[in-house]
């Protein structure tokens, strides 16, 4: 059975609730994932943006997740860094997770939720790594992936106008 990922707060493809974001509560959403390849040793899970305005913005790498856990609950954020798991520095500068939020009036973002599983149990990282830094060194240890994709848009909110103007 190949890895799957799946939220019960957004479908592929589908929007994401605003409590996931900055207009929100900026806490992470529910995820639940089966199917890991024989050998996960543990989860790495990471949000980008690759619609960001200059590059790839990167929300969220959440890594050393045990290899026995099937998800993980909504509400992590930068509050949240004791938790069974590491999290990084996010493109924000902050630990932990950083909810989209694409500059107002922007067409919707994709935003890539990818749930890797990994052959290594504890990346060796210092606390200060960055997503990027997480990511890259991840990669040699890749087993199996997989991506769950949601969608935000923040609109533009006019101002009422007073008559006259």
């Amino acid at each position: 059975m190949p890895l799957r990922l799946t939220s019960v707060a957004f479908r592929q493809g589908g929007d994401i609730p605003k409590k996931y974001t900055c207009d929100g509560d900026n806490v992470s959403p529910p995820f639940a994932w089966s199917g890991a390849p024989e050998g996960t040793r543990s989860f790495l899970l990471i949000c980008d943006d690759p619609d960001a305005p200059a590059e790839t913005f990167h929300h969220w790498a959440a890594f050393d997740i045990p290899p026995d856990w099937r998800g993980l609950r909504e509400g992590h954020g930068a509050a949240s860094l004791t938790n069974g798991f590491r999290q990084a520095i996010n493109d924000s500068g902050k630990p932990g997770y950083s909810g989209p939020c694409p500059p107002l009036g922007d067409k919707a973002h994709r935003y890539h939720f990818q749930l890797n599983a990994l052959s290594e149990a504890s990346l060796p990282v210092a606390p200060s790594a960055t997503c990027l830094e997480v990511i890259t060194l991840a990669t040699r240890y890749v087993l199996e992936f997989v991506e769950l994709v949601g969608l935000y848009q923040r609109l533009m909110k006019h101002k009422p106008r007073r008559v006259g103007e």
